[in-house]
Protein backbone atom coordinates (compact mmCIF):
# COMPACT_ATOMS: atom_id res chain seq x y z
CA UNK A 1 0.00 0.00 0.00
CA UNK A 2 2.76 2.49 0.77
CA UNK A 3 4.72 1.36 -1.97
CA UNK A 4 1.65 2.39 -4.27
CA UNK A 5 0.97 5.58 -2.64
CA UNK A 6 5.16 6.90 -3.32
CA UNK A 7 4.81 6.05 -6.81
CA UNK A 8 1.75 7.79 -7.43
CA UNK A 9 3.19 10.72 -6.12
CA UNK A 10 6.23 10.33 -7.74
CA UNK A 11 3.79 9.84 -11.09
CA UNK A 12 2.10 13.56 -9.68
CA UNK A 13 5.20 15.41 -9.65
CA UNK A 14 6.68 14.03 -13.01
CA UNK A 15 3.52 15.01 -14.97
CA UNK A 16 3.47 18.49 -13.02
CA UNK A 17 6.58 19.23 -13.56
CA UNK A 18 6.30 17.74 -17.34
CA UNK A 19 3.24 20.49 -17.83
CA UNK A 20 5.20 23.28 -16.40
CA UNK A 21 8.35 22.61 -18.73
CA UNK A 22 5.42 22.99 -22.23
CA UNK A 23 6.20 19.35 -22.50
CA UNK A 24 2.43 18.95 -23.17
CA UNK A 25 2.15 21.83 -25.51
CA UNK A 26 0.83 25.84 -25.00
CA UNK A 27 -2.92 27.35 -24.86
CA UNK A 28 -3.40 30.22 -27.04
CA UNK A 29 -4.27 32.40 -24.26
CA UNK A 30 -1.31 31.45 -22.87
CA UNK A 31 1.01 32.27 -25.57
CA UNK A 32 -0.76 35.65 -26.17
CA UNK A 33 -0.02 36.36 -22.18
CA UNK A 34 3.53 35.71 -22.93
CA UNK A 35 3.69 37.78 -25.26
CA UNK A 36 2.17 40.67 -23.39
CA UNK A 37 4.42 40.25 -20.36
CA UNK A 38 7.89 39.86 -22.64
CA UNK A 39 8.48 43.51 -23.87
CA UNK A 40 7.77 44.31 -20.47
CA UNK A 41 10.13 42.20 -19.36
CA UNK A 42 13.02 43.44 -21.83
CA UNK A 43 16.18 44.20 -19.49
CA UNK A 44 17.76 46.28 -22.41
CA UNK A 45 15.27 48.68 -22.81
CA UNK A 46 15.20 49.63 -19.01
CA UNK A 47 17.08 52.47 -17.31
CA UNK A 48 18.27 53.04 -13.70
CA UNK A 49 17.73 56.28 -12.59
CA UNK A 50 19.43 58.19 -9.94
CA UNK A 51 17.50 59.80 -6.95
CA UNK A 52 17.67 63.18 -8.56
CA UNK A 53 16.16 61.93 -11.55
CA UNK A 54 13.23 59.81 -10.05
CA UNK A 55 12.79 63.06 -8.26
CA UNK A 56 12.32 65.21 -11.12
CA UNK A 57 10.28 62.52 -12.87
CA UNK A 58 7.76 62.65 -9.91
CA UNK A 59 7.24 66.40 -9.82
CA UNK A 60 6.98 66.83 -14.24
CA UNK A 61 3.40 65.95 -13.84
CA UNK A 62 2.32 67.94 -10.96
CA UNK A 63 4.56 70.78 -12.76
CA UNK A 64 2.69 70.91 -16.01
CA UNK A 65 -0.74 70.67 -14.21
CA UNK A 66 -0.10 73.98 -12.15
CA UNK A 67 1.02 75.32 -15.82
CA UNK A 68 -1.85 74.15 -17.09
CA UNK A 69 -3.96 75.47 -14.45
CA UNK A 70 -2.23 78.87 -15.00
CA UNK A 71 -2.81 78.97 -18.86
CA UNK A 72 -6.44 78.62 -18.10
CA UNK A 73 -6.37 81.17 -15.42
CA UNK A 74 -4.24 83.89 -17.34
CA UNK A 75 -7.04 84.74 -20.19
CA UNK A 76 -9.75 85.70 -17.20
CA UNK A 77 -6.58 87.37 -15.18
CA UNK A 78 -5.83 89.24 -18.55
CA UNK A 79 -9.87 90.32 -18.97
CA UNK A 80 -10.30 91.92 -15.76
CA UNK A 81 -7.40 93.67 -15.55
CA UNK A 82 -8.26 95.21 -18.59
CA UNK A 83 -11.82 96.19 -17.56
CA UNK A 84 -10.22 97.88 -13.95
CA UNK A 85 -9.22 101.06 -15.62
CA UNK A 86 -12.67 101.29 -18.43
CA UNK A 87 -14.57 100.92 -14.62
CA UNK A 88 -12.35 103.14 -13.00
CA UNK A 89 -12.61 105.62 -15.45
CA UNK A 90 -16.58 105.11 -15.75
CA UNK A 91 -16.57 105.71 -11.42
CA UNK A 92 -14.43 108.80 -12.04
CA UNK A 93 -16.12 110.25 -14.46
CA UNK A 94 -18.10 113.90 -13.72
CA UNK A 95 -20.60 115.99 -15.61
CA UNK A 96 -18.89 118.58 -17.41
CA UNK A 97 -20.51 122.29 -17.61
CA UNK A 98 -20.76 125.04 -19.80
CA UNK A 99 -20.31 128.38 -18.19
CA UNK A 100 -20.32 131.85 -19.67
CA UNK A 101 -17.92 134.68 -17.69
CA UNK A 102 -17.86 138.06 -18.34
CA UNK A 103 -18.37 141.10 -19.15
CA UNK A 104 -14.42 142.43 -18.41
CA UNK A 105 -12.61 146.00 -19.87
CA UNK A 106 -9.78 145.70 -21.86
CA UNK A 107 -7.52 145.54 -18.70
CA UNK A 108 -9.68 143.13 -17.07
CA UNK A 109 -9.26 140.21 -19.92
CA UNK A 110 -5.70 140.81 -20.60
CA UNK A 111 -5.28 139.81 -16.99
CA UNK A 112 -7.73 136.86 -16.72
CA UNK A 113 -6.53 135.40 -20.09
CA UNK A 114 -3.00 135.69 -17.98
CA UNK A 115 -4.67 133.76 -15.41
CA UNK A 116 -6.23 130.95 -17.96
CA UNK A 117 -3.46 130.34 -19.34
CA UNK A 118 -2.07 127.53 -16.86
CA UNK A 119 -5.27 125.77 -17.51
CA UNK A 120 -4.66 125.27 -20.98
CA UNK A 121 -8.41 125.14 -22.38
CA UNK A 122 -7.09 125.61 -25.83
CA UNK A 123 -10.87 125.48 -28.30
CA UNK A 124 -13.15 124.73 -25.12
CA UNK A 125 -12.67 129.22 -24.61
CA UNK A 126 -13.98 131.39 -26.59
CA UNK A 127 -14.27 135.34 -26.52
CA UNK A 128 -16.92 137.87 -27.80
CA UNK A 129 -16.56 141.86 -28.08
CA UNK A 130 -19.61 143.17 -27.13
CA UNK A 131 -20.33 147.24 -27.09
CA UNK A 132 -21.56 148.34 -23.94
CA UNK A 133 -21.65 151.54 -21.42
CA UNK A 134 -18.91 152.28 -18.92
CA UNK A 135 -20.45 153.60 -16.58
CA UNK A 136 -19.16 156.72 -14.93
CA UNK A 137 -21.77 158.54 -12.92
CA UNK A 138 -25.68 157.82 -11.78
CA UNK A 139 -28.14 160.68 -13.17
CA UNK A 140 -31.60 161.12 -11.34
CA UNK A 141 -33.85 162.66 -13.62
CA UNK A 142 -37.12 163.47 -14.77
CA UNK A 143 -37.40 162.12 -18.42
CA UNK A 144 -37.71 164.01 -21.33
CA UNK A 145 -40.92 165.82 -21.78
CA UNK A 146 -40.94 166.79 -25.76
CA UNK A 147 -40.48 170.47 -25.35
CA UNK A 148 -39.15 173.28 -23.64
CA UNK A 149 -42.71 174.24 -22.82
CA UNK A 150 -43.84 170.85 -21.25
CA UNK A 151 -40.37 170.83 -19.95
CA UNK A 152 -40.61 174.07 -17.75
CA UNK A 153 -44.55 172.81 -16.33
CA UNK A 154 -43.22 169.97 -15.00
CA UNK A 155 -40.11 172.50 -13.26
CA UNK A 156 -43.16 174.41 -11.61
CA UNK A 157 -44.64 171.02 -10.21
CA UNK A 158 -41.77 170.29 -8.86
CA UNK A 159 -41.54 173.58 -6.86
CA UNK A 160 -44.79 172.69 -6.05
CA UNK A 161 -43.29 170.14 -4.16
CA UNK A 162 -40.81 171.68 -2.62
CA UNK A 163 -38.06 170.17 -4.89
CA UNK A 164 -35.67 173.31 -5.80
CA UNK A 165 -32.67 171.55 -6.98
CA UNK A 166 -32.94 170.78 -10.54
CA UNK A 167 -32.27 172.53 -13.88
CA UNK A 168 -34.14 171.52 -17.46
CA UNK A 169 -31.53 169.65 -19.88
CA UNK A 170 -30.66 171.10 -23.40
CA UNK A 171 -28.51 170.55 -26.38
CA UNK A 172 -28.32 167.35 -29.05
CA UNK A 173 -28.47 164.34 -26.88
CA UNK A 174 -31.32 161.90 -26.03
CA UNK A 175 -31.86 163.42 -22.75
CA UNK A 176 -32.89 167.09 -24.08
CA UNK A 177 -36.02 168.44 -22.17
CA UNK A 178 -35.34 166.03 -19.35
CA UNK A 179 -35.08 168.09 -15.86
CA UNK A 180 -31.72 166.96 -14.02
CA UNK A 181 -32.12 166.38 -9.99
CA UNK A 182 -28.58 165.15 -9.49
CA UNK A 183 -25.74 163.48 -10.50
CA UNK A 184 -23.80 160.65 -8.26
CA UNK A 185 -20.56 158.44 -8.67
CA UNK A 186 -22.32 155.55 -7.48
CA UNK A 187 -25.62 154.14 -7.67
CA UNK A 188 -25.93 154.01 -3.71
CA UNK A 189 -25.75 157.38 -3.83
CA UNK A 190 -28.65 158.44 -6.56
CA UNK A 191 -31.02 155.51 -4.71
CA UNK A 192 -30.82 157.37 -1.70
CA UNK A 193 -31.87 160.60 -3.47
CA UNK A 194 -34.32 158.75 -5.39
CA UNK A 195 -36.44 157.35 -2.01
CA UNK A 196 -36.41 161.37 -0.59
CA UNK A 197 -37.87 162.56 -3.56
CA UNK A 198 -40.29 160.13 -3.42
CA UNK A 199 -41.59 160.83 0.14
CA UNK A 200 -41.72 164.30 -1.14
CA UNK A 201 -44.44 163.48 -4.10
CA UNK A 202 -41.73 162.92 -7.12
CA UNK A 203 -42.80 159.11 -8.04
CA UNK A 204 -41.82 159.93 -12.15
CA UNK A 205 -37.88 160.44 -11.39
CA UNK A 206 -35.18 157.18 -12.29
CA UNK A 207 -32.05 156.31 -12.28
CA UNK A 208 -30.13 157.11 -15.68
CA UNK A 209 -26.06 155.68 -15.58
CA UNK A 210 -24.17 157.79 -17.84
CA UNK A 211 -20.76 157.36 -19.56
CA UNK A 212 -19.33 156.61 -22.24
CA UNK A 213 -20.14 153.17 -25.28
CA UNK A 214 -16.82 150.54 -24.84
CA UNK A 215 -15.28 147.68 -25.74
CA UNK A 216 -15.97 144.98 -23.05
CA UNK A 217 -15.55 140.68 -23.70
CA UNK A 218 -17.33 137.95 -22.54
CA UNK A 219 -16.02 134.12 -22.30
CA UNK A 220 -17.65 130.84 -22.97
CA UNK A 221 -16.07 127.75 -21.77
CA UNK A 222 -17.42 124.28 -22.64
CA UNK A 223 -17.00 120.79 -21.57
CA UNK A 224 -15.71 122.11 -18.32
CA UNK A 225 -15.07 120.37 -15.45
CA UNK A 226 -16.12 121.02 -11.76
CA UNK A 227 -12.35 121.75 -10.70
CA UNK A 228 -11.63 123.65 -13.74
CA UNK A 229 -15.24 125.46 -13.42
CA UNK A 230 -13.60 126.35 -9.42
CA UNK A 231 -10.54 127.77 -11.17
CA UNK A 232 -12.15 129.86 -13.84
CA UNK A 233 -14.41 131.80 -11.65
CA UNK A 234 -11.61 132.54 -8.91
CA UNK A 235 -9.70 133.45 -11.77
CA UNK A 236 -12.88 135.88 -12.73
CA UNK A 237 -13.10 136.86 -9.33
CA UNK A 238 -9.31 137.92 -8.79
CA UNK A 239 -9.34 140.32 -11.44
CA UNK A 240 -13.10 141.72 -11.88
CA UNK A 241 -16.90 141.24 -10.54
CA UNK A 242 -17.47 139.67 -13.64
CA UNK A 243 -20.54 137.07 -13.35
CA UNK A 244 -20.57 133.85 -14.38
CA UNK A 245 -23.24 131.80 -14.66
CA UNK A 246 -24.57 128.24 -16.73
CA UNK A 247 -25.13 128.48 -20.16
CA UNK A 248 -25.96 125.33 -22.99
Amino acid sequence: MLRFVFWSLLFLNAALFAYAQGFFGTSKGSEEERARIKPQLEAARLTVLTNEQAAAAKAAPAAASEAASEAAIAPAAAAVEASAPAVAASAAAKPLACIDVGTFSTGEAKRFETRLAALDLGERQSRQAVQAQDVTSYLVNIPPQGSKEAAERKAGELRNLGVTNFFIMSGDSPLKWAISLGVFKTENGAQTLLAQLNKQGVHTARITPRGREATRYAYRFRDIEPGTRERIVAAADAVSDAEAKSCR
